[in-house]
Protein backbone atom coordinates (compact mmCIF):
# COMPACT_ATOMS: atom_id res chain seq x y z
CA UNK A 1 0.00 0.00 0.00
CA UNK A 2 1.34 3.42 -0.93
CA UNK A 3 2.06 5.96 1.78
CA UNK A 4 -0.58 8.62 2.33
CA UNK A 5 -0.67 11.92 4.15
CA UNK A 6 -3.54 13.72 5.86
CA UNK A 7 -4.28 17.38 6.52
CA UNK A 8 -2.80 16.84 9.97
CA UNK A 9 0.54 15.56 8.64
CA UNK A 10 3.36 18.01 9.37
CA UNK A 11 5.19 19.54 6.40
CA UNK A 12 8.47 18.22 7.83
CA UNK A 13 7.06 14.69 8.03
CA UNK A 14 5.87 14.85 4.43
CA UNK A 15 9.27 15.96 3.21
CA UNK A 16 10.97 13.16 5.15
CA UNK A 17 8.56 10.72 3.53
CA UNK A 18 9.31 11.96 0.00
CA UNK A 19 11.15 15.11 -1.10
CA UNK A 20 9.14 15.08 -4.33
CA UNK A 21 6.26 16.51 -2.28
CA UNK A 22 8.19 19.80 -2.06
CA UNK A 23 7.67 20.34 -5.80
CA UNK A 24 3.91 19.81 -5.42
CA UNK A 25 3.74 22.28 -2.53
CA UNK A 26 5.76 24.89 -4.41
CA UNK A 27 3.73 24.45 -7.61
CA UNK A 28 0.59 24.96 -5.54
CA UNK A 29 1.90 28.30 -4.26
CA UNK A 30 3.62 27.32 -1.02
CA UNK A 31 7.14 28.61 -1.64
CA UNK A 32 8.34 28.46 1.97
CA UNK A 33 8.77 24.69 2.28
CA UNK A 34 12.42 25.19 3.26
CA UNK A 35 11.53 27.56 6.10
CA UNK A 36 12.31 25.98 9.49
CA UNK A 37 8.94 27.00 10.94
CA UNK A 38 7.02 25.32 8.11
CA UNK A 39 8.38 21.92 9.15
CA UNK A 40 6.25 22.07 12.31
CA UNK A 41 3.05 23.18 10.57
CA UNK A 42 0.41 20.72 9.47
CA UNK A 43 -0.61 20.73 5.83
CA UNK A 44 -3.95 22.22 6.87
CA UNK A 45 -2.28 25.04 8.86
CA UNK A 46 0.16 25.85 6.08
CA UNK A 47 -2.62 25.94 3.47
CA UNK A 48 -4.73 28.20 5.68
CA UNK A 49 -1.84 30.67 6.09
CA UNK A 50 -1.30 30.73 2.32
CA UNK A 51 -4.99 30.92 1.38
CA UNK A 52 -4.86 27.54 -0.34
CA UNK A 53 -7.44 24.74 -0.51
CA UNK A 54 -6.00 22.01 1.76
CA UNK A 55 -8.22 19.31 0.22
CA UNK A 56 -6.94 20.14 -3.28
CA UNK A 57 -3.28 20.09 -2.23
CA UNK A 58 -3.81 16.90 -0.23
CA UNK A 59 -5.38 15.17 -3.24
CA UNK A 60 -2.40 16.13 -5.43
CA UNK A 61 0.09 14.82 -2.85
CA UNK A 62 -1.71 11.52 -2.33
CA UNK A 63 -2.13 11.04 -6.08
CA UNK A 64 1.61 11.57 -6.50
CA UNK A 65 2.39 9.05 -3.74
CA UNK A 66 -0.06 6.47 -5.12
CA UNK A 67 1.51 6.65 -8.58
CA UNK A 68 5.10 6.18 -7.45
Amino acid sequence: MAAQVTKQTLIGEMLQLDMGIAAILMASGMHCVGCPSSAMESLEEACMVHGMDADDVLAKINEYLANK
